[in-house]
């Protein structure tokens, strides 16, 4: 990440060695490393956090875009109700009283015999 050789953390360590003193030096370590510590704890609990936000974004985009989908097909379904004739009573009436072509054709031969 920050590209660090042993070289480099082995000046810092004399440096720190030198500034704070054999006595403080261990204090000082273990104090760093807890913020350190603390640091990647708080960023890598806003990354999980930022990771579920956009999760449950997705599955919310998801969702609607299903809902929207349903809506699209219940409406072309009425809208076939509603452009599909249906037949009233006098008209089902009618058509029963009229011979199909099938049964014309039928009532044709047996007359013809």
């Amino acid at each position: 990440m920050f590209d660090i050789g042993f070289a480099e953390l082995l000046l810092v360590g004399i440096v720190a060695l030198l500034v704070l003193g054999p006595e403080r030096l261990p204090g000082a370590v273990r104090t760093a490393s807890l913020w350190i510590g603390r640091i990647k704890r708080s960023f890598s609990a806003i990354k999980a956090e930022v990771g579920r936000e956009i999760g449950a974004d997705e599955i919310r985009r998801h969702l609607h875009d299903e809902q929207i989908l349903d809506l699209e097909r219940e409406m072309k379904a009425m809208k076939q109700d509603i452009l599909t004739p249906r037949p009233t009573a006098a008209a089902g009436n009618s058509a029963e009283a009229t011979p199909t072509a099938a049964q014309t054709t039928s009532q044709d031969k047996t007359a013809q015999a």
